[in-house]
Parts: structure tokens; sequence; C-alpha cells
């Protein structure tokens, strides 16, 4: 950060301020601290006629690899508005959000992504603006070493050991990690 964004000083210092445990951008001129956050990503397991939706993708992270629709929240929408956004936007379809199914913690990258089971409405899909293909798998034919993310491993996984599971599956990718380093 070079400059505050509420007074637009340069006079920044990292301190960790007295009420708080973490080291914190602070403006010496109008005193705001300023926060680093996780950004919420927050997409859609799409389902139609036992089949799961997938999408590859056309951009980076992960070009060329299968995933699910889903990208970052945007401000003033719910998390269901946002899952149902970036389905309408990847791979131009319409869904039923069924229930929130898995919480994934990115600590790596400060990413917290909230994925919902769905129903696509109408059977009908195609390639967005972001997407080189999308393809419906049957659960036996997704394509596991091609998916684009640990987190759609994982709440892939999740769903098909127990589809009728009524809770929330929460993750994360640090067991992952550790055996990246292994």
């Amino acid at each position: 950060m070079n400059y505050c964004s509420n007074c637009g000083s340069q006079n920044l210092i990292q301190q960790v301020p007295s009420s708080d445990i973490h080291t914190r951008v602070i403006c010496q001129d109008c005193q705001v601290v300023h926060y680093s956050n996780p950004k919420i990503v927050t997409g859609c397991l799409v389902f139609h006629e036992g089949k799961v939706l997938l999408c590859k993708r056309a951009i980076a992270p992960q070009k060329g690899f299968w995933n699910f629709p889903a990208g970052f929240m945007e401000n003033k929408e719910t998390l269901q508005e946002g899952a149902k956004r970036e389905v309408r936007e990847e791979v131009n379809a319409t869904v039923i959000i069924k229930k929130l199914h898995t919480v994934y913690n990115i600590m790596h990258v400060d990413q917290v992504y909230f994925l919902f089971l769905a129903e696509l409405v109408d059977g009908k899909y195609s390639v967005g603006e972001e997407t080189a293909d999308v393809k419906l798998f049957d659960l036996e034919d997704i394509p596991w070493e091609q998916l684009a993310f640990q987190s759609n491993i994982f709440a892939l996984r999740q769903y098909i050991a127990n589809p009728n599971y009524e809770g929330v599956h929460h993750g994360d990718n640090h067991a992952y990690l550790r055996e990246l380093k292994a």
C-alpha cells in the first residue's frame, strides 16, 4: 500500500494496533487502520439428471483445467446471488440453489470458498467468456486429475461420499499444503 485510501497520505507505517494481534498498515496522518481480509469466492456444484456440470477454465490460474462455476463475490450481493451470477457468467445457465454444501479455506491466498448445491433449471448451458468448454459429467467419469483446485476435489469427494448429507462440509488446504512439502 503506497497511499492511504482515506486521506491520500503516503505517511504509512506497519505495526500492530493496541487492540489487535496482527500487523496492519496505519496512516500516521489520519490514524485510519487499513485491514487486509480474506476474499470470498462463491459458486455452485451444479447438477442435472444426476450429472455434475463442470467448466474448463479459459483464464489463469489453472487455465485448461475443469472447475465449478465460481468466482469472487461482489459488493452488495448475497452469497447466493453471487453464486447464481457466477453460474450465469461462466456457463450461461440458470440454477436453483438447494443448500450450502462446502466452506473451504484457502489459507495461502487468503480466500474462503462457499459452494452451494444447485440444480440446472432448464438443462441449458453454454460456454461463457472465461470458459473454454462446459460439460455434464457422470460422477464416475469426473476428470479428477484435471480438476483446477483442491477445493473442487474436496467438495466433490464429500458429495460422492454422502450425497444426502444435511450439514455443511468444512475444509482447508492445510493438509494439501503439507503433502506438497513432503
